[in-house]
């Protein structure tokens, strides 16, 4: 997702502005660079924005540097390591959706929430999840991240999203906001499907299927341990550890990179969401990689 790759350009740049960045560092940030040709991309927007924020601040400490008043010299250096951070917070933003500051409902990255609606109906936020609700209309729009929604009763609520509506009465369902489009998964019941050419179908229980702007793409049955996030639980069942730790990275505030030789790796079991550093630190012990912490909000599996 460009999302993703914007934020750890940002992640990256602000690693280089702090001015603890090792040889090792460098050498990594070259490795991501070269890894992609959007890395490069978007490193360079990076580097422009770099640039066009620090010449302002150099000029106003040029400006201000024969004046002794400590007042001014302290207003002054607060301003310059504001300066500092605008880059990366014009850059992470730039690939957020404007909706998801305005949204009814948030979660930050890590945070789940259980909320109960009318009529019996409950609503459930995954990690960095926006959402508008709209009680009096019986819908909820999805701006960003993942809900489940489960409609006991004969009352019909409607999930809006990108690329379509998602109508759900006597039912249970999970919509994940993807790159391209969206994921809807039945859990219980059976869900009407809207596209955005006004074209209708039908999924059940245990069906899933990708929403787009094309229409809705062909069903395919899933397993509900997929879905364990609504219990803060994270399930895999023989899965590659690159597969498993880009799931994970959903959860973990910060920078979590691997060694591309983990990706292969296979992964069996069932993790708690409410600590992912027990999560790294159970598959280190288990495959044999170690963790290497920079800080808390910089992992490096070797």
């Amino acid at each position: 997702m460009s999302r993703d790759v914007a934020r750890a350009a940002a992640q990256w740049l602000a690693l280089l502005e702090s001015g603890a960045a090792t040889e090792g560092d460098h050498a990594a940030l070259q490795h991501w660079r070269d890894s992609h040709p959007h890395h490069e991309q978007t490193w360079q927007k990076a580097q422009t924005l770099r640039q066009r924020f620090s010449d302002l601040p150099q000029a106003l400490a040029m400006a201000s540097l024969d004046r002794p008043q400590p007042g001014r010299r302290a207003v002054l250096k607060r301003a310059l390591g504001l300066a500092a951070l605008v880059p990366t917070a014009w850059l992470i933003s730039r690939q957020l959706p404007v909706e998801a500051w305005r949204a009814d409902l948030h979660t930050a990255t890590g945070e789940r929430k259980r909320l109960p609606l009318s009529d019996g109906a409950s609503l459930q936020l995954n990690t960095a999840t926006a959402v508008d609700v709209d009680l009096a209309q019986r819908r909820i729009s999805l701006v960003d991240g993942e809900l489940a929604l489960n409609v006991p009763g004969r009352i019909t609520m409607t999930v809006h999203t990108r690329y379509g509506e998602v109508s759900v009465s006597q039912a249970e369902i999970c919509v994940r906001q993807l790159a391209d489009g969206c994921r809807v998964s039945v859990l219980k019941g059976v869900v009407q499907v809207h596209d955005l050419n006004g074209r209708l179908a039908t999924l059940q229980q245990g069906q899933q299927a990708a929403l787009k702007a094309s229409g809705l793409g062909g069903w395919a049955p899933f397993d509900v341990s997929q879905l364990g996030w609504r219990d803060g639980v994270l399930t895999a069942q023989n899965q590659p550890l690159g597969d498993f730790l880009r799931e994970l990275e959903r959860y973990r505030p910060g920078v979590l990179r691997w060694d591309p030789r983990l990706e292969a790796l296979r992964v069996t079991g069932s993790f708690r969401l409410d600590d992912t550093d027990r999560i790294l630190s159970l598959l280190s012990s288990t495959l044999g990689f170690e963790v290497q912490a920079r800080t808390r909000y910089w992992i490096t599996l070797t």
